[in-house]
């Protein structure tokens, strides 16, 4: 077994004990810690394999590296925590019939977009990564804590976008424009909705860094100092609900249709885990049609040409009608990334979470 294999021996160990765990947690507490708008995406059948599967690979990863000697800490974590798990009757937990809730916590959600990036992006980076980053690298805990975060937070989020959207959407009326884009095939609408949301974005993460007092909020995002899959989850909670009621207001007013939308909320999940994802994969000519991972790396560059460059999400287009595309053609990569001051910007979570209502200043524990 080569080093490299073994050092991810107790971190996976560790992560899938605590992930059963928050698993068994919310077959005792549907109601209140798994989220209504994401309990229909699956079935309880899955999510009893799933978590049957993580509990065994604690279990059996862990010893691994107890009897390697690695990570011995990590290890003896995710193996008590599957222990836990068991105690409290894990995957064979019974779930009793509950009534729906509005306001819950999408601690279910959080768990399986955790299992299955961290399953697909670690590995991928490992092997394609542009650099080798460890899986515990600096700023690592607070990338994962906005994570969960953002994830647990998801139906309170949903909420703020809607109280904010509605009535700017009940208010605009173009009944002959939203009855020609109804007409349009599923995957016409796709593609125009994930154009407009792009522009719009595009427009307002534009404005993210030309307006100081936005700026504040959208440097959190830039302060990360390493890419990968999990840095893009580095988003204020201001940032993510003004941006996503931005994106979601035109598609709203314009009558895109339900399955649509949700296509491009899937596409823009993926896509944004992707473009931050440390893969040094050539796309060619692809890269400038899609955003792709060295298009994106180049606008969080910790380098003035690109501080006011590719702002789009989606298509590389956007930046060229806004003239704001910059791509080297020599398949280069940052050297940093990272804030242009990086003491204007502190180490954690409440530190970032309270610095845009601050004022501009310079923090001793910055993030350098």
């Amino acid at each position: 077994m080569n080093q490299r294999l073994r050092s991810l021996l107790p971190a996976s160990s560790c992560l899938f004990g605590l992930l059963s765990l928050l698993g068994v947690m919310c077959f005792h507490f549907p109601r209140e810690l798994t989220s209504a708008e994401f309990r229909s995406a699956y079935s309880v059948d899955f999510a009893r394999d799933l978590l049957l599967f993580g509990l065994v690979a604690s279990f059996v990863l862990g010893t691994l590296a107890v009897l390697l000697d690695r990570g011995r800490r990590a290890a003896l974590v995710g193996v008590g925590a599957a222990s836990v798990a068991v105690l409290l009757g894990g995957s064979d937990v019974a779930v009793e019939p509950f009534a729906p809730t509005r306001y819950s916590l999408g601690v279910d959600w959080f768990v399986l977009a955790l299992f299955f990036s961290a399953v697909v992006f670690i590995p991928l980076e490992r092997h394609l990564g542009v650099r080798q980053i460890d899986v515990a690298r600096t700023g690592w805990r607070t990338d994962l804590t906005y994570f969960f975060v953002s994830h647990v937070l998801v139906q309170f989020i949903l909420i703020a976008v809607t109280v904010l959207t509605a009535p700017v959407a009940r208010a605009v009326s173009l009944p002959g424009v939203q009855a020609f884009v109804a007409g349009l095939p599923f995957w016409v609408q796709f593609l125009a909705a994930a154009f407009v949301a792009d522009l719009a974005q595009a427009v307002l993460h534009r404005a993210y860094h030309r307006v100081s007092a936005l700026w504040r909020f959208h440097a959190v995002h830039h302060s990360s100092r390493d890419m990968d899959w999990l840095a893009g989850s580095r988003v204020h909670l201001v940032e993510t609900v003004l941006t996503r009621s931005i994106v979601l207001l035109p598609l709203l007013v314009l009558g895109f249709s339900v399955p649509a939308v949700n296509a491009y909320v899937i596409l823009v999940g993926l896509q944004a885990v992707v473009a931050h994802a440390n893969l040094g994969i050539r796309f060619g000519w692809l890269e400038y049609l899609v955003v792709l991972p060295r298009y994106h790396h180049w606008h969080h560059a910790r380098h003035i040409d690109y501080w006011d460059r590719n702002y789009a999400i989606h298509f590389p287009v956007v930046d060229m009608l806004m003239g704001s595309f910059k791509l080297p053609r020599d398949g280069s990569w940052p050297e940093e990334y990272g804030v242009l001051k990086l003491e204007t910007v502190p180490q954690g979570i409440v530190a970032q979470t309270l610095m845009p209502f601050r004022g501009d200043r310079e923090y001793v524990d910055h993030v350098a």
